[in-house]
């Protein structure tokens, strides 16, 4: 008898995880986000600051917020800044935002890039740029990956 109540609170038990698994919301489409800009902007202190901006496009039936952003640059291969910021927008359904973050570059861990410059200098940098973004709740985080170049001319 007593083998019968755990087979059964254990079937029990099984079916419930399983249900729980399932309350995914299978009707959410993962945002589309994009980097808009990323440029240097007029140095004011001594290590220059960065502005990024993303460029979100929500494609579900319902509002959606964010709980955070984590960001990391990586500049000529050398990983020089990285960031948060809890200060996004609730994106409308079927609607677009605008996100714009700033971020300071580290002197510390920017010195082996600071080197390489003295040693080769240049007017062009390559950057990468990754964030993950969190959108609260059950719904998986999005990962966003964009390399590209900027031009300390412009």
């Amino acid at each position: 008898m007593y083998r019968a109540r755990v087979v059964i609170l254990g079937l029990w038990l099984l079916s419930l995880l399983s249900g729980c698994a399932g309350m995914t919301n299978s009707q959410f489409e993962q945002p589309v986000v994009s980097l808009s800009s990323f440029r240097m902007l007029p140095q004011e202190m001594v290590s220059p600051t960065f502005e990024i901006g993303l460029h979100i496009i929500n494609p579900n039936r319902e509002s959606l917020s964010f709980e955070g952003i984590y960001y990391t640059v990586t500049i000529e291969g050398y990983d020089v800044l990285a960031g948060v910021s809890n200060n996004l927008p609730t994106v409308d359904p079927y609607g677009e935002a605008d996100v714009l973050l700033e971020a300071n570059v580290d002197l510390l861990k920017s010195i082996r890039l600071i080197s390489s410059l003295m040693q080769q200098p240049r007017d062009r940098f390559k950057y990468s740029f990754n964030a993950k973004l969190d959108p609260g709740g059950l719904n998986p985080r999005i990962t966003i990956q964009e390399d590209g170049e900027f031009n300390l001319q412009n």
